[in-house]
């Protein structure tokens, strides 16, 4: 379990950028510089203005978040610190370890997060209420 992770163990990486006359691409490729295995790839799009997605944490899983397009602020909460991570760029990944509640607010119209995620998707593995969130980190 990660109860003593914390927002400062969270970054952003950068997935590096292959530039052309034709456009750019990026890359994200396991054993290359991405922190874990991916084993699941969603996206967040169509948000309606001012509404938060997220509202969560995890015991084990790995994320990474990218603004695939557009923008919008990560709230990382290690119960007794919070983090505001503004992502704008398509080359830009935040790491999120496990063991911190995370919120997706401020979405600009037409914004995608793309999310590569550590495992399959567990209901097991999540908190999904904040008090419970707060008795977890302070065991």
């Amino acid at each position: 379990m990660f109860t003593n992770s914390t927002v400062f163990d969270c970054s952003v990486i950068d997935l590096s950028i292959v530039h052309s006359n034709r456009g750019n691409t990026t890359v994200a490729e396991n054993g290359r510089g991405i922190p874990f295995d991916i084993r699941r790839v969603y996206y967040l799009y169509d948000i309606p203005g001012g509404e938060v997605r997220g509202g969560h944490a995890h015991f084990e899983l790995e994320q990474l978040v990218v603004a695939a397009s557009g923008s919008f602020d990560v709230v990382l909460d290690d119960g007794r610190f919070k983090k505001r991570v503004s992502l704008n760029r398509p080359h830009l990944a935040l790491h999120i370890v496990p063991g911190l509640w995370r919120e997706l607010e401020n979405f600009s119209s037409g914004s995608i997060s793309m999310v590569l995620a550590s495992d399959k998707y567990d209901e097991k593995d999540y908190i999904r209420d904040y008090d419970k969130f707060i008795n977890y980190k302070s065991l």
